[in-house]
């Protein structure tokens, strides 16, 4: 069981590792989900998300989440073959918490070097949890 601490990681580059080392069998937790990262200017980011929420019906779906951990899960979900058998049972393998779980506060985090926050500029990223927040979400 590996415990990734998702503070200032890119959310791209974090869920493409995440999904190819669930591949290989392995379990995974993510602790502090609001503080991942996703790059790109605030405007375009949360008017994607915004237009993804807001799409469809409340009696049909598609349904997207507006919560940090929720997103972070989804964004795994498609880069992982879902509709497989193998797909889904990678995906059961994944948990993913806002903030840090009292059971696990004790524990050693990893991080994911290749996911790293330093490549950005200054400006042109946005929070996960401040998205979740534009987007209504209440945790």
């Amino acid at each position: 069981m590996t415990i990734i601490n998702a503070d200032g990681l890119i959310l791209g580059r974090l869920a493409s590792t995440i999904s190819k080392r669930l591949l290989l069998g392995e379990e995974i937790i993510i602790v502090n989900t609001e503080k991942a990262v996703i790059s790109g200017s605030k405007l375009s980011t949360f008017e994607k998300y915004n237009r993804q929420v807001n799409r469809g019906t409340t009696e049909k779906g598609p349904y997207y989440p507006k919560r940090p951990d929720r997103i972070l899960k989804r964004t795994i979900r498609g880069m992982l073959p879902y509709k497989r058998k193998y797909g889904r049972s990678a995906y059961s393998r994944l948990k993913v918490y806002i903030g840090v779980p009292h059971g696990l506060q004790n524990e050693s985090f990893e991080t994911i070097k290749d996911a790293k926050m330093a490549r950005l500029s200054k400006i042109k990223y946005m929070r996960l949890g401040d998205l979740s927040q534009k987007l209504g979400a209440r945790w």
